[in-house]
């Protein structure tokens, strides 16, 4: 049992972000809501972004700085994981705001955004 909770202390995180992942899948597959679905692709970059901070997080580390005195380079954080995370997060926001656009766009044409409604009317014209 206290190897189990060493893993859980240790590797929490991961858990955790496994554990969005998973919710955010099964949201997209079990909703017929569209909003639902957009907002559970929401909770999965989510837990993308998480795992990639969770990778670049190091113990002991500190920024990247240029100092006076010589520092071990060992020591530094790699910033990179950051800024591409900082880019995922705008693409995030974008895919959002175009899926909320295209939801209102559904809403105006067929008066619902439930799944099973808008295959229905759209069945019912062929």
């Amino acid at each position: 049992m206290t190897q189990i909770n060493e893993l859980l202390a240790s590797k929490g995180i991961f858990f955790l972000t496994l554990l969005l992942l998973l919710l955010g899948i099964y949201g997209l597959v079990s909703c017929k809501n569209y909003m639902k679905k957009l907002i559970c692709m929401n909770i999965m970059q989510v837990a993308v972004i998480f795992f990639y901070l969770c990778f670049a997080q190091k113990k002991g580390g500190t920024i990247p700085v240029a100092l006076d005195t010589i520092v071990n380079a060992d020591k530094y954080v790699n910033p990179i994981p950051h800024g591409l995370m900082l880019t995922a997060i705008v693409v995030s926001l974008g895919t959002t705001g175009v899926g909320l656009a295209l939801l209102t766009r559904i809403k105006e044409k067929y008066g619902s955004i439930e799944e099973d409604d808008i295959i229905r009317r759209e069945n019912r014209f062929k």
